[in-house]
């Protein structure tokens, strides 16, 4: 459970030392669902939608030009993909499109920024073998 990870970012989720039910039901009531203070995956997966399907166009192209998971594997990964991702923010201003892609410069950032992310989590991970996944 989230509250159980005391790496957790967010303060208001970190306080609940119990599961519960978000409507107040007693678990052993029929259609109680233990997930008060569960991550809202829908909030990213469903509301920013079309956003991550430009990312996932990048990282598409980036499959095909390199390999499927290769970057995973970039010595120095994190500090080359956030000035890739850089990059790609001062580019911005100036054309909206990647000319190599022609898929918008945000999106390449927002590629790199995930990516640079994904690396220093699993960086964290494998220096804390303990940390529990978030739910």
């Amino acid at each position: 459970m989230v509250a159980d990870n005391p790496d957790f970012p967010i303060p208001a989720l970190k306080a609940r030392s119990l599961e519960s039910d978000r409507y107040g039901l007693d678990q052993h009531t029929p259609g109680a669902k233990l997930d008060a203070g569960k991550t809202m995956m829908s909030l990213v997966l469903m509301d920013m939608n079309l956003a991550l399907e430009r990312v996932a166009a990048v990282a598409t192209h980036g499959a095909g030009k390199y390999t499927k998971g290769g970057w995973l594997q970039v010595p120095d990964g994190v500090a080359r993909y956030t000035d890739a991702m850089f990059r790609h923010l001062l580019k911005e201003p100036n054309e909206t499109l990647d000319p190599d892609t022609g898929i918008e410069h945000a999106a390449h950032a927002a590629w790199g920024a995930l990516a640079r992310l994904q690396l220093m989590l699993a960086e964290k991970q494998a220096a804390k073998p303990e940390m529990k996944e978030v739910k």
